[in-house]
């Protein structure tokens, strides 16, 4: 009987331990990443250069709108070539406000999936 419990509570610390390395793990890989993007993010920012809209035309191939300056261009991008299309005057864009914090929340983006499934419900009702 003694022997039983003996292993049973050696069982429970061998899985208690086990949960502990899991989350140690788990916490130290959360914090590396957040100080890699933040480092990330200061390395990349950029005052003169910005990448304004993209917009996917196959696999490999997008068509962006970049800000160099004041100038406002638009790109083909392939898979070994960037090609500048034409320049495109300030007034003809339509450029939403910049979130202040710079990154969207998950709860943000589940919230705007939401609202697009529920639009998208009661477009099939209409028909």
């Amino acid at each position: 009987m003694l022997l039983s419990v003996s292993k049973s509570i050696d069982s429970y610390m061998q899985f208690m331990t086990v949960l502990i390395l899991f989350l140690f793990v788990l916490l130290v890989t959360y914090w590396v990443t957040k100080w890699t993007a933040g480092y990330q993010r200061v390395k990349t920012a950029n005052v003169n250069m910005e990448i304004v809209e993209t917009i996917s035309l196959s696999n490999n191939k997008y068509v962006q709108i970049i800000r160099v300056g004041r100038k406002y261009l638009a790109v083909a991008i392939c898979k070994d070539t960037v090609t500048m299309l034409s320049e495109i005057p300030e007034q003809d864009l339509v450029i939403p406000e910049a979130d202040k914090s710079g990154t969207t929340g998950f709860r943000d983006i589940l919230e705007k999936i939401q609202k697009k499934n529920i639009l998208e419900k009661e477009d099939g009702r209409d028909e």
